[in-house]
């Protein structure tokens, strides 16, 4: 038995952790799950997330480009396990608020190649002032 397991166990029975977020944490920690969130070509060969914003001319804006590793995305899925109950709920709420329909508990791997690979390229043109550009490498 693991030491992360031990400690999660530890943890529900001194009541901190009820038996779902147990659950959830040792899916989490389990080596079956880590294998296979890590597949040899990560998101279909695509190793970065990038946010480029280009200002337009004569706006003298700052140009932002941005190279997220699918790796950090990935790991963010893993510590969202850790969210307590309420604290996922309350994100849910406010994502849905802003139009964002995403379940944090129900978000997997596969959720994340299917985005990757519909992203291809999205531009999205700010007031006319800027361009920001989404897509995947």
């Amino acid at each position: 038995m693991g030491e992360e397991t031990k400690k999660i166990l530890e943890m529900l029975h001194q009541g901190k952790i009820s038996v779902e977020e147990a659950e959830r944490l040792l899916e989490a920690v389990s080596p079956q799950s880590s294998s296979t969130d890590e597949p040899i070509a990560p998101m279909g060969g695509k190793k970065y997330l990038r946010i480029q914003v280009e200002p337009d001319q004569g706006t003298g804006g700052d140009r932002v480009n941005v190279r997220v590793p699918m790796k950090l995305i990935r790991a963010g899925l893993k510590l969202a396990a850790f969210l307590p109950n309420d604290a996922q709920s309350q994100v849910n709420h406010a994502l849905q608020e802003k139009g964002v329909n995403i379940d944090l508990s129900k978000l997997t791997p596969a959720d994340l190649e299917e985005l990757m690979a519909n992203l291809d390229d999205l531009t999205v043109d700010v007031e006319g002032k800027q361009k920001v550009r989404i897509y995947s490498e």
